[in-house]
């Protein structure tokens, strides 16, 4: 493949700036903050950009730790890529090959997992790439990269979709690290994600007293009365009869989910008074969205069941609501030609003795290659199409669920699939999620991933500038899907209102100042 001086200037950028961003990608990762709480985070990458020469709005869309950062060099088509910065509660580690809580921290912080700090620094390092490469080269266009918290509970991108964030983009790069051995180091071609919808329930009690209660001996008390069942009950019954009709919602087949998480009570001061508010959040996965209907149906008539139950009222509030993704083929050749150049990520000797002393450590005879070859050798598109059809039905046209599926309806998207350091197992075993993450932090076994991944950003976003025909092909095949672009036949709209207000004020895990100091939120464990 040709190498236009563009391109090399933008490959040149990341290996001038390997330091650099590895710096940067430590710098996040050590924040680890959870979604929607990513205060120093967000303020970080805002800062980043406008020393870049961006323009950035802070608090896009009404979320805090959201941004929308722009750049332009002249009349030119508009780019666009996101950071996604949140951390996952539970995945404290230390970056270390052995078990280790990060010093000074509770056992329940947040950690990086997949981990969205290389997704944020690979995608920044690509956008800066390009801009280098337009600087230098006097390539006319406009960069837009968008800052997207929360993506664990696939949270801003719908957000940002409904107030027209993404309607001005002529073509956008999603990038993840891989999080398996099916299509990695790839771009996807047809079998996108699918659906995320996510709905918080609260239980509120606030006339205990109208409940009725006869036969009490003596005078009226609340220590002889009977008690309004309440928030707690309606909680738990919530609970109960959810997991009773999960049986039921949907066919066994299609690769669905539903899980919960309890957010929030107001436990009563008192034992005898009726618990008045409990929250429980439903968040479920599927490749349609008629499976993602039917769930919410059957979870809003059991909430309304409980709450009649137990003398609550009931509130119900959308988290999000996601779309399935739409493939684009033209963006997936040019991002993988991209990724064909550059070569899938390489690891050095550090990074394998890294490996070695965390199998150690676990008991298990250390490899002379611990790193799995799939995570270095390219796949193309078709054959990782052909990897994931062989697991599914012929009827499944979507899986798994991530919310970049947004930008797929308002902007040819490409999402890219990089390899990330993995190990390889002994028959039968599985490796603890703490070395996961820690080899997600450890620079030597991360930062190959963010500057493979990099340059191919920022190679395949000067392609679309410099070459007409190409982003031409994309936005035909974009109009032709959708039947018309944005508002067309075949289109899907946003599931989230225009005004829409994101759930930030709901009890999301996070770090708390208090007259005590630092902490998280969750209590010290005895």
């Amino acid at each position: 493949m040709d190498i236009s001086e563009a391109k090399r200037s933008a490959l040149d950028w990341v290996e001038a700036h390997r330091q650099q961003l590895s710096e940067w990608h430590a710098t996040i990762w050590d924040l680890h903050e959870p979604a929607w709480r990513e205060y120093r985070s967000a303020a970080w990458y805002v800062d980043r950009l406008r020393c870049e020469g961006f323009e950035v709005e802070e608090g896009s869309g009404g979320m805090p730790t959201a941004f929308c950062a722009t750049w332009s060099n002249g009349d030119g088509p508009t780019i666009g890529s996101y950071a996604e910065y949140d951390a996952v509660p539970g995945n404290n580690q230390d970056r270390v090959p052995w078990r280790k809580l990060r010093d000074g921290t509770h056992h329940a912080a947040a950690g990086h997992t997949d981990p969205h700090s290389a997704l944020g620094m690979s995608a920044l390092g690509g956008i800066l790439a390009a801009k280098a490469a337009m600087e230098r080269h006097g390539i006319q266009g406009r960069l837009k990269f968008m800052g997207e918290p929360a993506e664990k509970v696939c949270g801003s991108k719908p957000v940002h979709a409904a107030k027209g964030y993404y309607d001005d983009m002529d073509a956008a790069v999603s990038f993840h690290p891989s999080y398996g051995t099916l299509r990695t180091n790839t771009c996807i071609l047809d079998t996108h994600c699918g659906s995320y919808w996510s709905r918080i329930y609260s239980f509120i009690c606030d006339s205990p007293e109208t409940w009725k209660s006869v036969g009490a001996p003596g005078p009226s008390s609340a220590h002889t009365v009977a008690r309004a069942p309440g928030a707690n009950d309606a909680l738990c019954l919530m609970y109960t009869t959810t997991k009773y009709t999960k049986e039921s919602m949907l066919p066994h087949t299609g690769t669905w989910t539903l899980n919960e998480a309890l957010l929030a009570t107001g436990n009563a001061t008192s034992d005898n008074l009726a618990p008045r508010f409990s929250q429980i959040q439903y968040s479920w996965r599927s490749p349609t969205l008629e499976m993602q209907q039917r769930i919410a149906e059957v979870l809003d008539r059991n909430a309304e069941h409980v709450a009649a139950l137990t003398h609550c009222r009931l509130e119900s509030h959308w988290v999000t609501r996601t779309r399935v993704g739409l493939p684009n083929h033209a963006m997936a050749r040019i991002a993988y030609a991209n990724l064909a150049l550059v070569g899938g990520p390489q690891w050095d000797d550090e990074a394998r003795s890294f490996c070695r002393e965390l199998q150690e450590n676990l008991g298990i005879e250390p490899m002379e290659e611990p790193i799995l070859a799939e995570m270095t050798d390219l796949c193309p598109p078709e054959e990782g199409e052909a990897q994931l059809r062989a697991i599914l039905p012929p009827w499944q046209l979507n899986y798994t669920s991530d919310d970049y599926v947004d930008w797929t309806w308002h902007t040819p998207t490409v999402r890219l699939i990089v390899g990330r350091c993995t190990l390889k197992a002994p028959e039968g075993y599985t490796y603890p999620d703490w070395s996961w993450n820690a080899l997600g932090g450890h620079a030597p076994t991360i930062d190959p991933t963010i500057m493979c991944a990099a340059k191919v950003i920022g190679a395949t976003i000067v392609d679309l500038l410099t070459d007409p025909r190409r982003l031409q092909e994309a936005r035909a095949e974009f109009e032709e899907r959708t039947g018309g672009g944005i508002g067309g036949s075949s289109w899907v709209a946003p599931l989230l209102p225009r005004d829409f207000r994101p759930p930030v004020g709901f009890a999301w895990p996070e770090y708390v100042t208090t007259a005590r100091g630092e902490g998280w939120y969750v209590p010290e464990s005895a």
